[in-house]
Parts: structure tokens; sequence; C-alpha cells
């Protein structure tokens, strides 16, 4: 491998060969490993993460959550190890593809003339997970020692909703012998000039909604059907997501985040053409922000389930109830470090509500301040979309980022419960 210009002694910098960033190319080597759901070769990244760990001279501790789901965690000790430490999160699992959309096979990790670099994964989430990882190689290379301890955490099944991934590992000892004082997790693309930044999430709720009524022949009119019930439900909770969608699109300050999305997703009942069924159910995804008073917005459930009908009563598949929020104020000591390393970059940032679920939920549920970044502007949001592409230009740029952030992060002054 030949070093770039500047030489492997800056940061470690070099290029192989065919004139490839070496982050580049270990970027798309990550790729290849195919951690897809519903079967993903969790044994591949630990085999590539415990190399990794190797060539950083860090230990790495591995820790079963549930069975054959591991929690991987390197470990940068800083020069006062008893401070609390940064985390530095990434999921190492991807969404499921579907093959005959993508222009290339969605594990090649193909670069184009652009060097855009198409692959599962590339924005959610191993882009992050390299950057991290490069960033770190980087700083050890310049012989820099980093007052706090930073944990590069490595951990499974988030896409499928992290129960037995980040879920799981927030509640075990081990997590807590880590001594956390803020984290950092994934993030989403920006097309624009800037860099998007969240502080919070909104709540998932899936619901459903049972709605019985008084079966029959289908050539009558049956009194208190089980489908008048259901076009009720279903009107009450349509007529609330037209009402949100028209928030969103008339004020200038929402973005997706500040509303409460409402999708119909499943529909059940019926067993012929000719019988009125005797009950039928409807199924809702709903995503609420953390500013909703969820104890108001569970009566107003209550309230149309009441109108719809007797005896139409609802039930959850997944209700989560956290809303604690990370602090973007200056005088938080965490926030002021991230905005200052940005500031310093002429990075604009802008502060959302993240519209999805990330395991940062878990993080903050504990406790714990969490920011979500992944610094992609510039690029289309594409996560588990078809195609899912990064230039490595933007790529590069953010392991710099992720350089700087760290070692501020990790440079905040002992608190005063801390000296």
């Amino acid at each position: 491998m030949l070093p770039d210009k500047d030489g492997p002694g800056v940061g470690g910098r070099q290029s192989s060969p065919e004139g490839e960033d070496l982050s580049v190319s270990l970027f798309r080597e990550y790729l290849r490993l195919k951690t897809v759901h519903p079967d993903p070769d969790y044994d591949a990244a630990l085999r590539f993460l415990d190399r990794i760990a190797e060539e950083l001279d860090l230990p790495m501790r591995k820790i079963e959550v549930c069975p054959g789901r591991v929690v991987a965690i390197m470990t940068w000790e800083g020069k006062n190890p008893t401070l609390k430490s940064v985390l530095l999160n990434s999921h190492t699992d991807v969404v499921p593809v579907y093959q005959e959309h993508w222009k290339y096979d969605a594990f090649s990790a193909f670069k184009d003339a652009e060097g855009n670099i198409y692959a599962r994964g590339t924005q959610d989430m191993k882009c992050v997970t390299i950057q991290y990882i490069q960033a770190v190689r980087r700083l050890k290379a310049e012989g820099r020692k980093l007052m706090r301890t930073v944990h590069l955490m490595f951990v499974p099944d988030e896409e499928v909703g992290g129960h037995k991934g980040m879920e799981s590992f927030v509640k075990n000892p081990e997590f807590q012998k880590l001594n956390i004082g803020f984290a950092l997790d994934e993030g989403l693309a920006n097309p624009g000039e800037a860099f998007t930044v969240f502080y919070g999430e909104r709540n998932p709720w899936w619901i459903t909604i049972h709605c019985p009524g008084s079966p029959g022949h289908g050539s009558r009119f049956v009194e208190n059907t089980a489908a008048e019930k259901l076009r009720h439900v279903m009107n009450s909770f349509l007529d609330f997501r037209e009402k949100e969608k028209q928030r969103l699109n008339t004020s200038e300050c929402f973005t997706l985040g500040d509303v409460t999305t409402v999708n119909m997703t499943m529909v059940k009942g019926g067993v012929a053409y000719n019988v009125i069924p005797a009950e039928m159910d409807v199924s809702f995804d709903l995503r609420i922000p953390p500013t909703v008073n969820l104890q108001e917005f569970e009566r107003q459930i209550k309230e149309w389930c009441k109108e719809a009908g007797e005896d139409v009563t609802y039930e959850f598949a997944q209700k989560h109830m956290n809303q604690n929020m990370t602090s973007t104020e200056e005088n938080d000591p965490w926030w002021s470090a991230f905005s200052a390393a940005c500031k310093a970059m002429n990075i604009t940032l802008e502060k959302e509500i993240f519209p999805a679920a990330t395991d940062s939920r878990f993080i903050r549920a504990v406790g714990i301040p969490a920011i979500g970044f992944s610094p992609m502007n510039r690029t289309p949001i594409l996560l588990h979309d078809h195609n899912e592409f990064l230039n490595e230009k933007v790529f590069l740029k953010g392991i710099s980022v992720f350089e700087r952030l760290i070692s501020a992060l990790a440079s905040v002054p002992a608190f005063p419960d801390e000296a």
C-alpha cells in the first residue's frame, strides 16, 4: 500500500495503489458484509471488528445480550478514566433489499465515475461506523491522548426495533459500567449545505382497533355492523392525519418530527362475500412528537372508539412513552462542545426531532444525553430506499468532522460532581 502525498504520518491517511483512499476501501469492504435482515451475518461483522480493534490497538469486549445477539465495545481509555465517558454508537444490521429495483448489486459496494458508492447501509449506518473508526485511527496516529474515555459500540438488531440489542443492553450491568456521560448515534442526510442534528425522537405507537358488530346475510340492512364502526374509526384517525399534514405544510418552522404522522397499515375482517362479518380490525402506525401530551392523546383515541359504537376496543403492539430530549442550549457543556466544534469547521447545523426511531431513544430513556448525527450534506435521504448511495467525498469529509467532534467531546472539562 502506498501513502498519499501527506504520507501516513498525517493521521494515517493513505491511498491504495489504485488511488482510492484506504478509508473508502475499508467502508466498501464493510458494506459487502451481508448483515441484512431477516438473517444478518453478525459473525462476519464481529470478525471484521476484531481485526479493526487489533489494528487500532484497542481492547474489544463482546457481551451477548440475547442468544445470538452480541454487542461489541472498543474502548479508548482517557487520561482521566474516572470522568464520564463519550459513547460513539452504531448498529451493524441493515434492512432488506429488493434487488430488482437496484442499478447495481446492493452488496457489491459499486462505485461509479462520480464517486457515488451504492450499497445497502451506505447511509444507514455503516458510513458512521467506519467514520468513527477512522477518526479514532487518525487521532491515535497523531499521538493524541484524550481526557475522557471513548467507547465505540456496535449493536445488533436496531432495524427490527432494538429489543434484542440496545433496548436490552441499557438494562445490563455492563452498560452501567461504561459510565457514559454523552452519546452520539445516527442521524439523516441533508440534501442542502447544512448538516442535520437530532436531539429527540417521536414515540412510535402501533395500535389495532377491534370493531365487533352484528353478523348477518349480505342481502340485508343489518344494524350495528363491524364495518360501520370501522368506517367511523378510520374517518377519525384519517381526519386527524389530514389536520397534521396541513400543520406541516402551512408552517415554515415545522419539520416532519414536529407533527404526528398517522398511517393506516392493516385492515382485517370478513370470511365470505355474502356474510356480514362479526368483527373487523384496523391498525395504524402513529409517530408522536415529544411535545405532545401522551395521556391526552390516548384519551382522544378512547373518545374516537367510543364515538364509533359499542364495544370498540384498542390494543397496542408498541407504545413508547419516553419523551426525553437532549439539551441544545449553549450553556449545556456537551452541546456547547459539539456546536463550537461544528462552528470551527464552518458547519451549519439544523436542529430537529428525528421523525422515525433509532437506538438513541433507549439511551435517552436511561437519562443519558444523545445526539443523532450522520455528517452527510449535499446528499438525498435514501435510508431504506432502493439505490441507497453515498459519495466518497462526503464520506471522507465526515471522518474529519468526527475527528474534531470526538476530540472536543472527550475534552469537556470535569463537571463539579466529577471532580
